[in-house]
Parts: C-alpha cells; structure tokens; sequence
C-alpha cells in the first residue's frame, strides 16, 4: 500500500479499492477504464439521465464528475510531478455538476471523451520518472504524491462504478 503520508485520509477508500501492489499506476489505470466501458457503452437512453432518489445525480452526471475530478486531478499530479510548491485550491463537485450540462450532452461523446481523457493520463504517467512519482505537492490543504493520485483516478472510478452497480443498473 502507498504510505499514508502520501494522501489524505479521506482518499484511503479509493485507493483501498486498487491493486496498488499487484499492479502499476498504468495497469490500474487501464483496467478500470476497461470496467467503466464495458458498464456504460450501449447504455440506453432512458437509464442515461436515471437518478435512483431524488437529489442524486444521473448516470451522466456521474460520467462528467469522473471527468472533471480526473482533469483536475492530472492538473495536480503536473505540478506535483515539477516540483511547484504552489498551494492548489480544492473545487467543489456539486457546483461543478451544478454547472456541467451533463444531461444536455451526448452520452457517446462524453465516453468517448471519458476514453480520450484516460489516454492522455496514461501518457502523462508514463512520462514521470520514479522520483517524480514520489514527489508530494499540497492541495485542498492537504499532502499528496504523484504516485497517490496515479492510483487515486482508478480508484474513483471503481467507486463510482460500483455505485452505478448498485443503485443505477441493479435491476
């Protein structure tokens, strides 16, 4: 497991939910990319915008926050990864998804851009050394290393597709 100084303890239950020893930062990255399609590709219209209780977000709400925290996220791992010791600020979620057109947008294109988006974070892991990996930055006040979000963006995506499992796509 990646030592707990490297992340906040609010992020432990993502990350228990990865192989962090049996697999890399890009095996895990890969993988549960792999899960995330095989869930939603060829979801039909009607289950897109489903909510299961009022007030919680539909499934492409859902979709567009694993976006936007994966985006943010890769912001952080670059600037942790170059040394800039510069104090990130932490965002929102629910404004985000206030604010994010989810339900307007094409369900396709957003896992497709879900799809592109992976990609690009494989690469920009690939492209760190194994002392970048090590590296801590601070954001939302809090301690992380590179290596910490390189499995933290898996983790966050299983936690939200075994919530999609459970209280989405049960039936």
């Amino acid at each position: 497991m990646i030592p707990k100084n490297e992340y906040a303890p609010y992020f432990e239950q993502y990350l228990k939910l990865v192989a962090v020893v049996e697999k890399s930062i890009v095996e895990n990255l890969e993988s549960s990319q792999n899960e995330f399609d095989t869930l939603l590709t060829g979801l039909p219209k009607n289950k897109q915008e489903f909510s299961y209780e009022e007030g919680k977000w539909s499934i492409k709400e859902v979709v567009q926050h694993i976006i936007d925290t994966e985006r943010i996220f890769n912001y952080r791992a670059l600037c942790f990864a170059r040394n800039d010791k510069t104090n990130l600020p932490g965002f929102d979620q629910d404004i985000f998804v206030n604010n994010d057109n989810a339900n307007d947008r094409d369900f396709a294109e957003m896992l497709e851009e879900m799809q592109t988006l992976r990609k690009s974070t494989i690469q920009l892991y690939n492209s760190f050394s194994k002392e970048a990996l090590l590296r801590i930055g601070v954001a939302s006040e809090n301690k992380m290393s590179v290596r910490a979000l390189g499995y933290l963006f898996s983790g966050h995506q299983k936690h939200h597709v075994n919530i999609l499992k459970e209280r989405y796509l049960k039936d």
